[in-house]
């Protein structure tokens, strides 16, 4: 057949097979194939198998609540950590450096918040959701209009978390992006539709084990790829130098997303809202065995999460200490690459490689004589060699910039910021057999993961919530336990077809922490009016946050197209603490205009 034709060729080097498709030299063996479709295979059908006979609603959408303290922390990391996390991580290390990890410094503080205040409360209630609360508060439609933010927001990042892995598959088999995003979503719906909660949290445990174990040895890996010459010490020397170990930045500066500041206040209000009230977190922690384990369950994920990220950014510095004394792409996307290379503005960007390369040898002189002149501790030879290793990141950065409007004119859809392709490149270049099955499968572990999480999480609030109590109020448990699994499906279907049209943002990890910050400020101020400000009534919280989500979404549209004005200028995860704010303000402010409601739950409860 002309066209596409597979060829496999036993060209046997060492001890590694190589597989060639059109253009393409994939270096995926054997092995790497059995360790990932086993490893996808057996999550599948253990997820499938451990909760057979899952036949009555308490046990699919709470688990019964058997749920350890150990399995909870481990069930709500691995629901956070997305394949997103993994994939666009390292590369946010590589471009930007460690500091990111400020973003998590506030996640301790808002855990204990939730200890003390949102847990006890959703025990006392023994609810399915965390919105039903609002009713008994409020009323109806507080609770409706919360969850359906929830199932708005949460539906559309349930997308993005298959849209990532389905670039890496579909980069890497040539594959439809399309058939892509629909291998993943089936795979997950298969386990979540058939086993629920209980298999959300039982494959859970599986697939945190290969994703931090996977990444774990890559990160030993890659050290020990670097040269011989190069200690750890030299190693973080130059990491340093070149800017990629600001893990600490005190400056207030509220256009910069990432410092001390916004990761003690405005990420605060994020965790808050995530883990206080976002469904997918809250029915993590709700089937445990008794409000201790779940607090020991959130816990266990404020004090391990930061040092979980700290190792996943450290990778992407390792990589780019790495690419500092091996060639790296002009282009990381190679999709864009091939399509260039291709087209009438083959010889252009051929040039920029050229360049490039120059740039890069210059580059990677300087920076052996900057460790040279580090060891000896001459001071005034490391400034210097620091002033032209940095003239040489921008010649780079300009190239780079020069590429990619190169590939905007041959393609303006192909994704031009290429951060989420850098981990992945390395990969499939550099790592020996196995390790390349392995890491793809931390990939799709984690987007499975996240996305089963997900999609119990918006099937539980969309059942319990909206068609339970406001549609079919009064039916048997069988007929709730199979609309939960038909809505399990259906958005799961949804999921396929969000991710089949997504576009990137400024990368994917950002995409979620946008949409997330965009209605976590009003829900988390919701629920913030209905536990402190308990003579505030529905009327009054209802309307505050329909303008709260208003405010916050011209905030974002402002920002976005250039026309804040200066003092509403800042990053998305301000809008966080705008969005809980303004709320509160607002509440009370309606409570004058507004009369009080009769709360059906006594002031005890609350």
């Amino acid at each position: 057949m002309a066209g596409l034709v597979l060829v496999i060729d036993l060209v046997f080097s060492g001890t590694d097979y190589f597989l060639l498709l059109p253009n393409e030299l994939l270096r995926m063996s054997w092995i790497d194939w059995f360790v990932l479709i086993g490893s996808l295979l057996f999550i599948v059908i253990y997820g499938v198998w451990k909760t057979r006979g899952s036949n009555d609603l308490q046990g699919y959408l709470k688990g019964n609540n058997d749920a350890k303290w150990w399995s909870i922390g481990i069930s709500i990391m691995a629901t956070q950590a997305s394949a997103i996390t993994f994939l666009s991580t390292p590369g946010q290390a590589y471009t930007d450096g460690m500091r990111f990890l400020q973003f998590y410094l506030g996640l301790p503080l808002a855990m204990i918040v939730l200890c003390v205040t949102f847990i006890p409360i959703f025990y006392r209630l023994k609810v399915y959701t965390a919105y039903e609360f609002l009713e008994s508060r409020f009323d109806l439609k507080t609770r409706t209009l919360t969850a359906g933010l929830f199932l708005l927001q949460r539906g559309l990042a349930a997308g993005i978390t298959i849209y990532a892995p389905a670039i890496i598959l579909s980069t890497l088999l040539h594959w439809n992006l399309t058939f892509t995003n629909i291998f993943i979503g089936v795979l997950v719906i298969v386990y979540t539709v058939s086993g629920g909660t209980r298999a959300v949290t039982q494959t859970q445990k599986q697939q945190m084990a290969i994703m931090m174990g996977g990444m774990i040895l890559a990160g030993i890996m890659v050290l020990n790829m670097l040269p011989e010459s190069l200690s750890f010490t030299d190693t973080m020397h130059i990491a340093g130098k070149m800017g990629k170990m600001n893990i600490v930045n005190t400056e207030f500066d509220l256009h910069d997303r990432y410092n001390i500041w916004s990761g003690l206040t405005a990420a605060v209000f994020l965790f808050m809202s995530y883990f206080g009230t976002d469904q997918s977190q809250v029915q993590r922690y709700i089937n445990g065995k008794s409000l201790t384990e779940s607090r020991l369950g959130l816990i266990m994920n404020g004090l391990l999460k930061i040092p979980m990220q700290f190792i996943i950014l450290f990778i992407g510095v390792l990589v780019f200490v790495f690419y500092q004394f091996n060639q790296p792409p002009l282009f990381f996307n190679k999709t864009g690459t091939e399509k260039v290379l291709e087209s009438k503005y083959k010889e252009d960007f051929k040039e920029l490689e050229n360049d490039y390369f120059l740039v890069f040898s210059e580059k990677k002189e300087k920076i052996s004589a900057l460790v040279e002149a580090q060891n000896v501790e001459d001071q005034i030879s490391v400034s210097i060699l620091q002033n032209e290793i940095e003239g040489l990141q921008e010649k780079e950065a300009n190239l780079r910039t020069q590429a990619k409007e190169i590939v905007k004119k041959v393609d303006d859809k192909i994704e031009r910021n290429d951060k989420d392709y850098i981990f992945m490149n390395f990969v499939m270049d550099y790592m020996p057999i196995g390790m390349i099955g392995l890491l793809f499968s931390v990939m799709f572990s984690a987007a499975m993961s996240s996305t089963a999480s997900e999609l119990n999480a918006l099937a539980t609030t969309t059942t319990i919530d909206v068609y339970k109590r406001s549609i079919r109020e009064n039916e048997d448990e069988k007929h709730y336990l199979k609309r939960s699994k038909m809505f399990t499906l259906l958005w799961g279907v949804l999921a396929i077809l969000f991710a089949t049209y997504a576009s990137l943002f400024e990368n994917l990890i950002q995409a979620v922490n946008l949409l997330g910050s965009l209605f976590y400020g009003t829900i988390l101020g919701i629920f913030f009016v209905a536990f402190y400000f308990k003579r505030i009534g529905g009327n009054a919280v209802f309307v505050a946050a329909i303008l709260s989500e208003l405010i916050v979404l011209t905030i974002h549209f402002l920002n976005q197209n250039d026309l804040a004005p200066s003092f509403l200028q800042m990053g998305y995860l301000w809008f966080n603490l705008i969005g809980s704010v303004c709320v509160v303000i607002l509440s009370y402010g309606m409570h004058f205009i507004f009369p009080k409601q009769e709360n059906k739950v006594s002031q005890d409860s609350n």
